[in-house]
């Protein structure tokens, strides 16, 4: 009976524990947080230009060769069909 009583306690315990590190606990994420926001860097309207036109003329240089491929491809396959389908 002891035992049960003193572990029935320790739950009490932590779980009060528990509910009232939560507050402080919240108070240290806000802290942190705007600690890691103060090393946070917004690009420059000329940096982000910059990437912008790497970005589109990365995806119509990546269009392009997908099409070429494409091409080579299908023009590939209906050759081989055509060739199986004269014999």
């Amino acid at each position: 009976m002891a035992k049960a009583a003193v572990v029935e306690t320790n739950e009490q315990g932590t779980a009060l524990q528990r509910a009232t590190a939560g507050p402080a606990r919240f108070v240290q994420f806000i802290k942190e947080t705007r600690q890691e926001m103060s090393k946070v860097h917004a690009p420059s309207r000329a940096e982000v230009q910059a990437t912008t036109i790497v970005v589109i003329v990365a995806v119509f240089l990546f269009a392009a060769y997908f099409e070429l491929v494409d091409l080579v491809l299908g023009r590939g396959i209906d050759q081989m069909f055509l060739h199986l389908t004269k014999h």
